[in-house]
């Protein structure tokens, strides 16, 4: 007796029980995510590793997100968002001070391993692919350069902060990406009084 032919599966959402769906799949989904694209980077990262490391069908993944440059936002987004909304607190402090400010804000967020992860997920991945280089620029300049060079008041503001900034990264790669001593050991507190000076230099200077 000939058996029956399997039916084709369909595209789209996969069974429950198969896909490992049910409560918290999207956010271990994200999870996941953000530590895969934070240890290999855009381009090392697949849709089938995060899926593993979730413990779901990679269809459930598509099924959530779409492509993988979909899944690569959502990631950096569900990791920053917090913090990245404090940003707009920066100026509420006024212009005197907001060289600190910045420099406690930005290496904060570095300190703070929840923060970090992501962090660490975008810069990796920047560096060599396009789409997490937007992402990027979007988190640097709209979340932080623009509201700090709207409380400046002089013609060449953006300058200063994007000048800002690029102190501010590149501090932080040093010290939590590269881990160049004694950078990488120093205690926080100094870190942040010596790049504030820097920084206020720039923005106020």
């Amino acid at each position: 007796m000939t058996p029956p032919e399997t039916p084709p599966r369909r595209r789209g959402r996969p069974p429950r029980a198969e896909a490992g769906d049910g409560p918290g799949a999207r956010e271990r989904i994200v999870a996941a995510a953000r530590a895969e694209f934070a240890e290999r980077g855009y381009d090392g990262a697949s849709i089938r590793a995060v899926a593993k490391g979730a413990g779901v069908d990679p269809a459930l993944v598509h099924h959530y997100f779409g492509p993988k440059e979909r899944l690569f936002a959502a990631a950096v987004e569900a990791g920053l968002a917090p913090a990245l909304a404090a940003a707009a607190a920066l100026p509420e402090g006024g212009r005197d001070d907001v060289g600190e400010r910045m420099t406690r804000f930005v290496l904060g967020l570095w300190e703070d391993p929840a923060t970090r992860e992501p962090l660490l997920a975008v810069v990796r991945s920047a560096v060599a692919n396009e789409t997490a280089a937007a992402v990027f620029r979007e988190l640097v300049t709209d979340r932080l350069m623009l509201p700090v060079a709207g409380l400046l008041g002089v013609a060449d503001a953006r300058l200063r902060a994007e000048l800002a900034a690029a102190q501010l990264v590149g501090t932080a790669m040093l010290r939590y990406v590269i881990k160049v001593e004694p950078l990488a050991s120093v205690g926080f507190e100094t870190v942040v009084a010596r790049a504030a000076a820097a920084v206020r230099a720039h923005l106020t200077g």
